[in-house]
Order: C-alpha cells, then structure tokens, then sequence
C-alpha cells in the first residue's frame, strides 16, 4: 500500500494559461523586433526599391523581422517559443470542437498545423535568403487561414455569442486589410509610388495583429469549457490507486495484484477502449472525407469538361487562318451536337447511369492525350472526338436522370469554369491540360491527365449513398427523377428551353472563360485610367464565384432559385451587358463584373429549365441548344472575318448585334414566379454546398495570390542605357499559334530574348476571342523579359489585333481604326514614349490585304497624317504594310515615306512586301531581318537607333549620311547583333531562326560631329 500512495499527482495547468502564453509571445516577438529594428536600424528598414526615408517612413513585416542584427535572431528565437503554445492552441481547439463536427475539426485541425509550419517557413527563410521559398510559404500561409478561421468560427457553438462575435470580427478586419494591401502593392510594384510601400506595411501590420487576436479568442472557449491540460495521467495508475485503496489486505504475491489490477481495469474501461478503437478508425477515414474526395473529383472532371470544350474551336481554326477562308475544319465544330445520340431508344438511360458515364469520360480524354500528337490534323481528330463523347455525356448528366441532380451537376459547371479560369491566369492565359500547348508552352499535361483518371477511378467507385435531407420541407424526398416539366411558353418550353441554354453557354465561353477578357474590351492604352488585364483579372473571378454562390445562399434561404429567373434580374443582367458593351474603363469594366455576376447565377435555373423541357426529348433539346451555341459562335467570328466568308458582310463589325442575340436568348425564360418555387430548390447535398462554397472562397483567395505572384518585381529596363540604342522590332506573330498549330509565346519570348528589343510590334495578336482560346498573348514576354504593354483595341473594336511593347515608360498612347470602307477594318497604336527624356512616337499597324487597294491607300493616307502630326519629334513605325518599296501612289509605300515625313530603314532593300520599318529624327546604326523559324509565317525585322541628345536632332540627315555603311567591327560591340543566329537554310541559326535575305545584320556609320 505504501508504494501505490507514493504515485505522484498528475500536473495540469488551465488551457486558458496555454492561450494567454500564446498570445503574449507572439506580440512580444513581434512588438520587439519592430522597436528594436526602429531603434537600430530605421531608415535600412524603411528603404526599398522605389524610395527611402521621408517619402517611405514606416517598415514591413518582413523587413523588420528578417533584414538586420540583432532584431531578426530577437525575434526568431522568441517565435520558437511560440511554437509550442502554438500547437498546443490548435489541437486543444480540435479536442473542444470533435465531437460536435468531426468532419470539419479535421479540417480545421489540418490547415491549423499546415499554417504553423508554414509560419516557420517564412519567418525562418526571409525573402532575402530566398525569395520564392519565402512566398511560397507566405501564400500557403494566407490561404490556410481560409479553412483555420472560417472553420473555427463554424466550429464556435451559437450559445458562445462572445467568441463567435469577436472572430466574426477579427476574421473580417483580416479579410478586409487584404484589399487595401493588394492596392497599395500593386501601386508600390507597378507604378513606383513613392509612399505606397508605407501604407503597404500599415496593412500587413494589420494581418499580423489581427492573426494574433484572432488565435487569443480560443481563451474563450477554454474558460467556457473549464478545459484543464494535465500530465502524468495513465489509465492503469488511476484504476490501481482505486482497487487498492478498496482492498482489505494485499495479495499473497506481486503477481496476483497485478492481475487483479488488469481485470478490474479492463472490466471498468473496456467500453472506453471500444471507443478508442472507434474513434482511431473514424479519425482515419475521415482526414480526407469520402464526401469531399468525391466532390473534388467531380470538380475536377468538370474542369476537365471546359478544357477540352474550350480546346475544340483554336485546334479547328488553325486551319481556317492559315487558309483565310473557310477550310473544311470548321465541320469539327458540329462535334459538339452530339447529343442527338439521346434521342436514340436506350442512349439516355446507358449515357446516365455510372457505367455510361465513366465510359463516356474516358472517351473524352482522348482530347488531353493528343497534346503527344505532333500534328495539327491529327489533335483536331482527337479533339472533336472526345467533344462527341464529352457532350452526349455532358448533355446526359444535365439530365437529372443519372446519380447526381441537375441542380448539383450545374454548381459543379460553373465550378469547373472558374477553376479553368483560375488556372489560366496562373499560367500566363494557357489552360495547362489544353492538347495544343505541352511541356515547352506552359502545359502541364501528363499531371492533368493523371489527375483526371484518378477522379475518373473514384467517381466510378464510390459508394451509393444515400442523399443527405436538403431543406426543411424536402426532408423525405430522395432525389431521382425530376418532376414533370412545366408549360411557360406559348411554344413549348423545349425550343425555348434550349435557346436559352445555348445562349448560356456560349455567353459563359466567351466572357467567362478568361479573365482578362472583359477587360480588353475596355482597354483604351495610357495614362492608363481603367483596369489592367494583369493585374484586375482576379476581380473577373471573384465576380464569378459572388455570383455562383447566390444561388448556394439562395438553398439554405427556402427561397427557390426560379427567382433568378424574374424580369427584374434579367433587366439587372441586360444592363450590365449593355453598359460593357457601350463604356470604356472602370465604368464599363462594372457593368463587365456585373455581367459576370448574373451569368454565374443562372446557371443552375437555366440548365433546370433546361432539364426540365427536355423531359422526353432529350435528344433534339440538347441538340438545339448546341446549334444555338455553334450559330453564335460562328456569328462573333464572323463580325471581324467577314472578309472571307460569304455573307461576311451582314455580320461586319455588329458585334451588338451577337450580344442582343445572346442576351434575347436568355430573355425567352425570364418569368415572373408562379408560386413553385418550392420545387426549384436546390436538392444539392448539404456537404456539397459547404466544399463548393469553400473552394470559390479559395479560387477567389488563389486568384489574387497568382496576380500577385505573377507581378513583376521591377520595372522594365532598357538594354542598353549607356549607348542610347533602341533596338525596334516587328512581327507578325500568327495569333500565338505555331506553325505546328502550338501556343508561340515562349517560342517568341526565346527570340526576342535573344535579339534584345526595347520596342516591340506585334500584330494579329487579338486573341480575347473564343476562336483563340481567349488569351492574352503578352503574358510570358511582358512578365519575364519585363514591358510595358499596350494590347491596343479590343474584341469588340472588330480587327486582328496589335500590341506594342516598350522597355521605356509609355507617357501615352491613342488606339486607331484606320479607314477600311471594303476590307477588314484595320488597327493602330500611336505611343509616345519616354527614351531617356526624349519623347520618341511609335506607331504599330497592321494594314489591310492586297485585294483591297481602296483601304491600303486610305489607310496609309491616315498612318502618314498621324506621323507627319508629330513632326518634328522623333518617329519609329513598325507596320504590315501590303506593298511594294517604292510603289508610287495610290500605292502605300511613296504616301508614307514622302506625307509623312519619315525614312524607310533601308531603300536599297527591294525583297520586301508586307512588313516595313520607317524613322525620322535618330541615327539608325543597324538593320536586320530574322528567318521565322516555326513560330509564324512572317519574319521579324529589327532596326537599331542611337537617340540624339536632348534638345539635338540628327545634324546630318542626307541621303549619303544616311547611307554611310560599315562592317560590324568598325562599330563598337554594343552595337552588334548576337553572333549565335548566323546561318541559312543548311544550318546554323538558333531555333529555326537566322539572319536571311542578307545573311548578315546591315550597318551604318554615325555621321561625324553627331551628337549622341
């Protein structure tokens, strides 16, 4: 008995305590380094790259914490001591809220640890150790705070006012600061504010603080719940000091006490034990939830659907550009009216049943596999055949005849389309699964094929379970057909069912499926006074995922979602779409978002009305639908390529005349309700609507995360300050598709890399349109070369598109659409930039085509007025100019260089036709042209300038002065072009591409007495 009283008690301490030490160490470390960093070493940490001391009077968070000794070892050690309070605080919150959500304590529990471990990560490796591990760990950071304080408020019993009030609060001054950090960033990285870098830090301050506070409130539930922490407790001691304590006498031997221990013990614990067991399995197989794994899997299938639907129209219209003309691949385009094949006895009922569907899918990945297909003909094969098999399945799903609910599958839909979106902004514009791009253009193609057969696999192996209840007056129902359909046209509601839905589709495609796309609609050049397609793109998704949760709000409100349909909404949706079409910059950029907003939320009503009408005649419903969605699509090609279709000119430039189709499309089941709304609930699982909820509130987080990420981290530089050289180029770069019908972008980005251009002229680069995969052909280039970019006039301004890229400042720039009374309507960009403290005009056009000599003439009459209106300032023009040198009037070539007062590069150069380089008021020191490689179909010319002083002009501006030519070694070797592209057609050369027609840069001497 002696020995069993000489146990010793256990240890606990108040978890309160644990919290409070939490708290209180965090602040210090904090609080610390930023006095002593203050103290020590003010004006280093307020320094950036953008301005010091005054303008920049307050430091950041990580220039205080990681920058200076002794204030970053302070901190770090006081941080490691906050580690395990830290951990402590994350698994006690888990022991408080397991029993009442286990599911989502998880969660909590495992974003909870994720976020500790990151915070090591970028407290210990700062930005200036390494700056991309630091980021990396930042982001992973912000983005488990999602999950961390949203589900621990959900976790917060509603009896618990005071905490759940205080994170309410907290996590919404949290949120709220990233707006204005994200703005301030932006303003410090982009325009070099001087001053902005300080607000910057006030806001990331903020973050700190309010994570700390945020992380204090689990006191609360501490004290709440009287929860004690206590060590040295054992199961087999505490029974021991119990039997023994009861017991007359001791046991004869050591062993029989013992045994009476083990039986009394096992006796009075062993339902303990059994739940032990329970709870370890029940932990197991809930740390990734069947339901949630499924949910994912069919959000990534769903993706999957707009990769391959938004790969089918660029694979077929490369065949159409080489062509300009229809080219027979356009026929590829009717894959997507496969759903007829539901209409055949015995297709629906096979399409929807899980069978059907995997085999369907499955089918339809041939359409990611084909990126291993080198040639163009066979992809577009492969792609249309997985669109056959991808929309009879799609249309089938849509249904509601299969396992999952219309309502469910059309969440899962507009999921897919922001993912997709998400996805492209984080990868320069490119869908990473698209089969036109591979590991050398930015995809990432076998990761999403694996990826894809892995939800494929659990989608076809997962349990039939039972559906959770969906609303309080639905609580028996089991969804499995849905209801009758019902009569609100005059017509019969499948026609116009279908319209609708088509009309859906295609507004989705076109304006959703990129995130800059509403944004180069807008776009009107510099001083810039509206949103930037890469930095404002995210807004574009976070618009789409506010509307697609309207509809989720709308489920857990009793109200049903017919109420998306009222004239009122619709009206709200039309005006959106008319004020994107008629107003230029942030106003129309609003009604852009709001368009946005109401496209996302009528997904799930549209498609049930959809459903609904098709009840019996599924097959010649989806059919229409998708007729109405390759009708628009054809009509938006066509307002600009009506030079070369027949009938092209009822469509010319009438691109309110698609969108008043698309939006009346949508009108034909605007309704006011009829009082059964009820049976448009939303009968989608309660744990799905919480994931779908919670993964648009992670896209909308991702999207900001990839924008900044994606920021430059300096402004663009010259190559070649000392000399005052300008190398100019242009290039007629083919829609960024390759001659192997491949996404060009790092192919372009290689050359002009290599040939270092300050000036850049890109033309036929309008790729914001549904034909061209919505992209944005400056991404790769202007982010890792560093430019300033003007993508010139947008979709809706009906050309083919020009871009100009500037290493110099673009002081301001005027979009032109030159006179095109019988061709195609043809753009300009007129720039003035800032090179040196001189102000230099480019000009970047691209004229129209040989049979056309009526707008050629007019055109170049309006590009020499343009030129000539800046005289005398310095001009260099980069154009597609479709002549001949010295053609004489009407013809192009004697209207630019004599109206407008400027110089062609080289007038002994005769080999030319359609790209031309003319200057005035510099020194041309060099001109080259470059083979295309198998980028385009075009070369790419580069002239080189040396820029006079300011205040000075060339002195000597003679023909003979001009034409004063020199071997490359009489000039200095900054004046020389890269040794490594000498070649011709046998060898030589990088990438295909090598100095041709002359086989060797032309130079030129600099007048003697030039002032540069």
């Amino acid at each position: 008995m002696a020995s069993a009283k000489t146990v010793p008690k256990p240890f606990s301490v108040k978890a309160t305590t644990v919290a409070t030490v939490h708290t209180y160490l965090a602040n210090t470390a904090f609080l610390t380094a930023l006095a002593l960093g203050c103290l020590l070493h003010y004006k280093r940490i307020v320094k950036n790259e953008v301005a010091g001391y005054p303008d920049e009077w307050f430091p950041s968070v990580s220039a205080t914490i990681g920058d200076w000794y002794p204030e970053r070892n302070i901190f770090q050690i006081l941080i490691a001591l906050t580690a395990g309070p830290r951990f402590a605080v994350v698994f006690l919150q888990y022991y408080l809220a397991r029993t009442k959500n286990s599911k989502l304590a998880v969660v909590v529990l495992i974003s909870g640890l994720v976020r500790t471990v990151s915070c090591g990560g970028w407290v210990y490796i700062t930005s200036s150790d390494d700056h991309d591990v630091h980021d990396f760990f930042m982001v992973t950071y912000i983005v488990c705070n999602i999950p961390w304080m949203f589900g621990g408020l959900a976790c917060t019993p509603s009896d618990n006012h005071t905490a759940r009030r205080r994170r309410q609060l907290v996590s919404g001054a949290f949120f709220g600061s990233l707006v204005p950090l994200v703005y301030f960033f932006i303003q410090h990285k982009v325009h070099r504010i001087p001053g902005a870098y300080t607000r910057y830090a006030f806001c990331e301050w903020s973050l700190i603080f309010c994570d700390i506070a945020y992380d204090s409130i689990a006191e609360i539930d501490f004290r709440r719940a009287e929860l004690e922490v206590a060590l040295g407790v054992s199961l087999r001691s505490t029974a021991t000091d119990e039997i023994l304590a009861q017991a007359p006498a001791m046991p004869e031997t050591p062993t029989e006490a013992q045994a009476i221990v083990e039986d009394n013990a096992e006796a009075d614990n062993q339902p303990a034990r059994q739940d032990v067991s329970h709870s370890w399995a029940s932990t197991l197989a809930i740390i990734v939830p069947r339901p949630l794994v499924a949910f994912l899997s069919d959000a990534y299938l769903a993706y999957v659907f707009w990769s391959i639907y938004t790969s089918l129209v660029p694979t077929l219209f490369y065949f159409s550009i080489w062509e300009l003309a229809i080219a027979g691949s356009e026929i590829a385009l009717l894959s997507c009216l496969s759903p007829v094949i539901l209409g055949i006895p015995g297709a629906l009922p096979w399409a929807a049943s899980r069978d059907g569907q995997t085999t369907l899918r499955a089918l339809s990945l041939v359409g990611l596999a084909v990126y291993v297909v080198n040639s163009p003909l066979g992809r577009l094969f492969g792609v249309a055949f997985a669109n056959i098999c991808l929309f009879v399945g799609q249309a089938a799903e849509w249904t509601g005849t299969g396992e999952k609910s219309v309502e469910y599958s059309a969440i899962l839909t507009g999921l897919g389309l922001i993912i997709s979106s998400v996805t492209k902004l984080a990868n320069h514009t490119n869908n990473p699964i698209w089969p036109f791009v591979n590991e050398n253009s930015g995809g990432y193609n076998k990761t999403g094929i694996v990826l894809a057969c892995l939800a494929l696999y659990e989608a076809h192996t997962r349990p039939r379970l039972q559906e959770e209840p969906t609303s309080s007056n639905a609580k028996q129902a089991k969804r499995t057909r849905l209801p009758a359909s019902r009569e609100f046209g005059p017509s019969g509601t499948w026609l116009t069912a279908a319209v609708a839905g088509g009309s859906l589709v295609y507004s989705l495609h076109t304006f959703l499926s990129e995130s800059s796309t509403l944004i180069a609609w807008l776009w009107t050049g510099y001083p810039i006074t509206g949103p930037v397609p890469h930095l404002h793109g995210a807004m574009t998704i976070i618009a789409q995922c506010f509307g697609l949760l309207i509809p989720l709000a709308l489920k857990g409100s009793g109200i049903g979602v017919d109420v998306l349909l009222h004239p009122v909404w619709f009206a709200y949706g039309t005006a959106s779409a008319y004020t994107l079409y008629s107003y230029k910059n942030w106003v129309g950029y609003f009604g852009g978002l709001n368009l946005a907003i109401y496209l996302m939320s009528v997904i799930p009503p549209v498609l049930l009305e959809l459903a609904r009408a098709s009840r019996g005649r599924e097959g010649k419903t989806f059919f229409s639908a998708f007729v109405v969605v390759c009708m628009l699509d054809l009509a938006s090609v066509w307002t600009v390529a009506y030079a070369f279709v027949p009938g092209g000119a009822y469509l010319r430039e009438r691109t309110d005349l698609v969108l008043i189709a698309q939006m009346s499309g949508l009108a034909l089941i605007a309704r006011w309700p009829n009082g059964q709304g009820a049976s448009s609930l939303l009968n989608t699982p309660l744990h799905a609507k919480r994931y779908a909820s919670a993964v648009l509130a992670i896209c909308s987080v991702l999207s900001v995360i990839a924008t900044l990420y994606r920021l430059p981290t300096e402004p663009p530089r010259p190559y070649r300050p000392a000399s005052r050289i300008i190398r100019a180029g242009i290039w007629t770069v083919h829609f960024g598709i390759d001659n192997a019908g491949r996404d060009s972008q790092r192919g372009m980005r290689h050359l002009i890399h290599d040939m270092e251009l300050d000036i850049v002229g890109l033309l036929e680069t309008d790729l914001h349109r549904i034909v061209y995969g919505n992209r944005d052909l400056t991404r790769v280039i202007a982010e890792q070369e560093g430019y300033y970019v003007d993508i010139g006039p947008g979709p809706n301004q009906h050309t083919w598109g020009c871009v100009l890229l500037s290493k110099f400042p673009i002081v301001n720039s005027t979009h032109h659409l030159l006179p095109s009374p019988e061709g195609e309507l043809a753009p300009a960009i007129e720039a003035i930039i800032d090179v040196w403290g001189t102000l230099v005009t480019a000009v970047v056009a691209h004229n129209g085509q040989e049979e056309t000599p009526l707008d050629r003439e007019l055109q170049a009459t309006e590009l020499a007025r343009i030129m000539s209106a800046s005289y005398p300032r310095p001009v260099i023009f980069l154009g597609y100019v479709v002549t001949k040198p010295h053609a004489a009037r009407p013809s192009p070539y004697e209207i630019m260089v004599q109206d407008g007062q400027v110089h062609d590069i080289d007038q002994e150069d005769e080999d030319r036709w359609c790209e031309y380089i003319f200057y005035r008021g510099l020194y041309r020191t060099s001109y080259s042209r470059l083979s295309r490689g198998s980028i385009t179909d075009t070369e790419l010319q580069v002239g080189q300038f040396v820029v006079p002083r300011i205040g000075s002009g060339p002195i000597n501006d003679t023909v003979e002065a001009r034409y004063l030519r020199s071997f490359k070694e009489d000039l200095p070797t900054d004046h020389w072009f890269p040794m490594e592209y000498y070649g011709d057609e046998a060898g030589g050369g990088v990438n295909g591409h090598f100095y041709h027609v002359f086989y060797t840069p032309l130079y030129y001497k600099i007048p003697e007495g030039s002032e540069v």
